[in-house]
C-alpha cells in the first residue's frame, strides 16, 4: 500500500481527535492497534460500519486491541456524528466507544495512503478511502487493507486476521484458508520436521499431493 509497508514502523504522528490531542504512540501504550479511516462523517456506508465497529469494541477490546478511526471532518462533526453512529445501534444516550482523528487538511491521510483519487467531495477534493492497518506493541504495521469508498468493511473478518496475526506471532504457524480460532493450523516450511514434533506435542499430520513433497503439514494447538 503506498505510503507503509508492512514491517515499518507506523509513524508517532499528532493529531486532534473526539478525546483531545494525542500522540499516536502513547495512545497505543505497546498494545495492539486498529487505525480505520472512512470518507465522511453523516454519509450512509460510513454509519454501518462504525456502528458495526461500535458494538464489537469489547472484542476487540478482549484481544487487547485499541481501535481509532480517521476521516476529514473536524472534531466537531465526529462529536455530532457519533450521536448517529450510537443511535443507530439503539444506543443513542452511549459514547463512542472509540476516538475519531480529524484530517481536515488531509495531511495524515496523505502521508499514510489514503487518499482515494475517485471519490472527492463537495471542492472536488479527495476524501480519505477505507484503509485498514492493524499495529503490533512494536509499533510496526502487521497488516494493512484498503477498500474503495463505495464498499462496505467487513469487521468480523478483521477480528479473524487480528487472531491470526496474534497467534502467529507467537507460534511458528501460519493460518490456511477461512481459518478461524480452534482450526487447524500449518507447520511452517522453515521448521524442520525434528523441531515440529517438539514443537507440537499434538502430532502433525501430512496431506498428500501428487508431487510427493512434503510441505502442507497441519497440527492442532
Amino acid at each position: 500500500m503506498p505510503g507503509i509497508l508492512l514491517g515499518d514502523e507506523f509513524p508517532n504522528f499528532e493529531a486532534d481527535t473526539t478525546i483531545g490531542r494525542i500522540k499516536f504512540h502513547d495512545f497505543l501504550d505497546k498494545s495492539w492497534g486498529i487505525l480505520f479511516s472512512h470518507p465522511k462523517d453523516f454519509t450512509p456506508v460510513c454509519t454501518t460500519e462504525l456502528a458495526c465497529a461500535a458494538s464489537l469494541s469489547d472484542k476487540f477490546a478482549k484481544r487487547g486491541v485499541k481501535m481509532i478511526a480517521l476521516s476529514v471532518d473536524s472534531v466537531e462533526d465526529h462529536c455530532g456524528w457519533s450521536k448517529d453512529v450510537m443511535a443507530f445501534n439503539s444506543q443513542a444516550s452511549s459514547p463512542l466507544p472509540f476516538p475519531i482523528i480529524a484530517d481536515e487538511k488531509r495531511q495524515l491521510a496523505t502521508k499514510l495512503g489514503m487518499l482515494d483519487p475517485d471519490e472527492i467531495d463537495v471542492d472536488g477534493i479527495p476524501v480519505t478511502a477505507r484503509c485498514v492497518f492493524v499495529i503490533g506493541p512494536d509499533n510496526r504495521l502487521k497488516l494493512s487493507i484498503l477498500y474503495p469508498a463505495t464498499t462496505g468493511r467487513n469487521f468480523d473478518e478483521l477480528l479473524r486476521v487480528i487472531d491470526s496475526l496474534q497467534l502467529t506471532a507467537q507460534k511458528k504457524v501460519a493460518t490456511p484458508v477461512n481459518w478461524k480460532p480452534g482450526d487447524k493450523v500449518m507447520v511452517l516450511p522453515n521448521v524442520s520436521d525434528a523441531d515440529a514434533a517438539t514443537l507440537f506435542p499434538n502430532g502433525v499430520t501430512n496431506k498428500e499431493v501428487p508431487s510427493g513433497k512434503k510441505y502442507l503439514r497441519y497440527t492442532q494447538l
